[in-house]
């Protein structure tokens, strides 16, 4: 098979791509997309809109126009949504929205199959990730997006696992409950609008959500998924697929087998009634906009109103729902999209937007790899520079989870003479040793203590030192091509928003890798998190719905922040002192305990590697009669009696 991608355009759509300028001004036909309340939009870009489509490059701008062209006539709702925001970041958003829907139809063509199908998909990611760095693609959409990413300085890494899941649901998709769902809807969703709030960030209107709405801005998306899902159930139903979970189908026996034969009945009917109330609930989230930019809020609360309509449609269609798409009136879409244009206008009128110039391959060197790795591809750690090779501990002796407190960061930098926010970014070198080490053993967990609830007692410029060497990490990315996915526990009230912005981000993105489960402690305390489990489950006695005094260990354990990683087996911390210092006080109530007197910045992964070494030979037996001396050390595994999520740890002094 060739590995050149196939084209992810229709015929109609490459002659348009590859038209002169001349020919590509030519004025759009007249199409339902715009209600008849508001003129038809003027084919010929606007000064604003032409600055970033390549103005002196008629390839790009056939791409971008291409990419406007394809957005509005397979997604009216989308393209009037984007309309809604200034000129200058639209082609960005139709290239974005292109792309995503370019990777969609190659996984849907029923005319190829199943593996074919796959490997199209593949083989266009991989063309992707070879084109950024050149800033240039034969494919009109990704020639759009590739400039896209480098101009307005998208990280396309964060795309790998939604772009992979679009290859994974090529052999069809079977959901038991909405738990399953969702994780499918939020890893597709969630990274692509990730990277239109980075549009918006990088524009000078950054989208910043309030940490009490965090949840419910998933939800939101949730809506937006189950709308997209009952609208075109007619297509999925033709090609055999039925993307709801069994668990919303057994509520409502027979209608999943009337779905299959495209039958309306009584349980079809009673179904889709139920699914259009979940979806109306999703998308009512007034919340979430408060305190956001005008602008923003806009798009986001007129793109709730037309999900509304759009789900009155879909109760109205009745068995019409099983033939074809419902569509909301013209005269209803008019009733909401005028006055939000109007809103809309003014709020941006007011608002300076910074828009970045074309940038070329040749003037900025694109993060190391720039875009998404073919799929299911991550690398290797680098080796060692001493050509020192990992010891080989077999896996039942593998701690399955390690915590460490990275101590002596100040105290490095004092010994040198150097500023103390120099010891912690060494100290973040020294992390990245670490995880490399913790890949070459196969450590499933590893937990950082990295800003305790009590480092906010030290002077305000060694706290912004710290919080700024996170926030610089976090951009980074150092570990976006390896097997890692990112944790992080702790309290978001006193972090900066972008900080924990961040942070939600590279959770989302890695949420899907299998490898080590890396977890950040940032603004955690022991006390605090034993202080708010209490809480938790206060309330649920006070509710009814727990009582006092049938309490016990699993009932603490559940309602504890992260309920769902292991206990720590092995404790490790530098510096010379010997306590735990607040961390992980419940998980690590029979945790081996391993100190070394090194200063966190001189660890390697060495360090690790003899740390767990030295583990392997101790005999746990967690109160119980000690094991024959015959019997193999740590023969009885790490402790499975609670499962907590693992916090991260943060830097010492």
């Amino acid at each position: 098979m060739s590995d050149v991608p196939p084209a992810t355009t229709a015929p109609s759509d490459r002659a348009a791509a590859s038209a002169s300028p001349e020919q590509a001004e030519l004025p759009e036909p007249a199409a339902s997309a715009e209600p008849a309340a508001s003129p038809a939009p003027a084919a010929s870009p606007k000064p604003a809109e032409r600055q970033v489509t390549g103005d002196a490059d008629p390839a790009l701008r056939a791409a971008y126009r291409l990419c406007r062209r394809r957005t509005k006539e397979q997604d009216p709702a989308e393209y009037t949504l984007i309309r809604l925001v200034p000129a200058a970041l639209r082609p960005a958003l139709h290239a974005l929205w292109a792309a995503a829907n370019a990777l969609d139809d190659l996984g849907d063509d029923r005319t190829a199959p199943t593996a074919e199908r796959a490997a199209r998909v593949e083989a266009w990611i991989a063309a992707l990730h070879r084109e950024l760095p050149t800033g240039a693609s034969p494919d009109p959409v990704r020639h759009a997006l590739v400039d896209t990413a480098n101009r307005w300085r998208l990280d396309l890494s964060e795309l790998r696992d939604a772009m992979a899941q679009v290859q994974d649901d090529t052999r069809g998709r079977d959901f038991a409950d909405w738990a399953q769902w969702r994780t499918w809807g939020r890893d597709n969703l969630l990274p692509w609008f990730g990277q239109v709030r980075t549009v918006f960030d990088r524009a000078g209107v950054p989208v910043a959500l309030r940490l009490d709405t965090r949840e419910a801005y998933e939800e939101f998306l949730d809506g937006v998924r189950l709308t997209d899902i009952l609208t075109d159930l007619s297509a999925d139903l033709a090609q055999g697929d039925l993307l709801l979970p069994a668990e919303a189908l057994d509520l409502h026996p027979g209608s999943a087998a009337d779905l299959a034969r495209c039958r309306w009945s009584p349980a079809v009917a009673a179904l889709i009634t139920h699914l259009t109330g979940l979806a109306r609930q999703w998308v009512s989230q007034e919340a979430l906009t408060r305190g956001m930019h005008p602008g923003p809020a806009t798009v986001l609360q007129t793109m709730a109103a037309l999900l509304h309509a759009q789900l009155d449609a879909v109760d109205a269609a009745g068995p019409a729902l099983l033939r074809s798409p419902p569509r909301p009136a013209l005269r209803t879409r008019a009733r909401i999209l005028v006055p939000a244009r109007a809103r809309a206008a003014l709020a941006w009128s007011l608002t300076p937007l910074t828009v970045p110039p074309p940038r070329r391959p040749a003037d900025h060197s694109p993060p190391a790899p720039a875009g998404p790795a073919p799929t299911g591809a991550f690398r290797r750690p680098p080796p060692h520079p001493s050509g020192e090779r990992p010891p080989e501990i077999p896996p039942g002796l593998l701690p399955a989870h390690v915590a460490v407190i990275m101590d002596g960061n100040g105290r490095w930098a004092q010994q040198r003479g150097l500023p103390r926010h120099t010891g912690h970014r060494a100290g973040a070198t020294a992390v990245r040793e670490v995880v490399h080490g913790a890949l070459d053993i196969g450590l499933r967990h590893l937990t950082l203590y990295t800003f305790s609830t009590e480092n906010w007692r030290r002077e305000p410029e060694e706290v912004d030192a710290i919080l700024d060497l996170l926030r610089g990490e976090l951009a980074e990315n150092p570990f976006r091509d390896l097997d890692v996915r990112l944790r992080w526990h702790g309290r978001a009230g006193r972090l900066p928003p972008d900080l924990v912005d961040l942070l939600h981000l590279r959770e989302r993105t890695t949420r899907a890798r299998t490898g080590l489960t890396l977890t950040m402690c940032i603004d955690y305390g022991g006390r605090d998190e034993l202080t708010r489990t209490a809480a938790a489950l206060a309330a649920r006695a006070r509710g009814g719905r727990l009582e006092p005094g049938l309490i016990d260990e699993n009932d603490f354990a559940r309602h504890l922040p992260h309920p769902d990683m292991p206990d720590v087996d092995l404790l490790w911390r530098t510096g010379g002192e010997q306590r735990i210092s607040n961390f992980l006080p419940w998980q690590s109530a029979y945790a081996e305990l391993h100190f070394t007197p090194g200063l966190w910045p001189d660890a390697d992964r060495r360090d690790l590697w003899q740390a767990v070494t030295a583990y392997t030979r101790r005999r746990r037996h967690h109160g119980a009669t000690p094991a024959p001396a015959g019997e193999p050390a740590g023969a009885d595994g790490p402790s499975a009696a609670h499962r907590v999520r693992a916090p991260a740890a943060g830097p010492g002094d």
